[in-house]
């Protein structure tokens, strides 16, 4: 039986309401990224990705990640589903 003043019982790690990464962890940093890269934007290069990824002071999990994209355009769908984020 869960408690719902228990913090530890509160967040269901389950929840598809959150988007997850690769890691299990969920993607606002990488979501707000992609909003920012992609606006008027179609597709972006991997190098820009990584670029503005350091600009923005990402985590270096994420960076890590960013980086061990191979080099190409890509749609912000492509990301999404390559990185763990959301797309729109």
């Amino acid at each position: 039986m869960t408690d719902p003043a228990n913090p530890a019982d509160a967040a269901d790690p389950a929840d598809p309401a959150e988007p997850a990464s690769p890691d299990g962890s969920t993607s606002p940093e990488l979501d707000a990224l992609l909003d920012d890269m992609y606006s008027g934007q179609e597709r972006v290069t991997q190098s820009e990705i990584q670029r503005r990824a350091v600009a923005a002071d990402v985590s270096a999990e994420l960076l890590t990640r960013i980086t061990a994209l191979p080099q190409g355009e890509y749609a912000a769908d492509e990301v999404a589903d390559l990185l763990g984020g959301t797309s729109g």
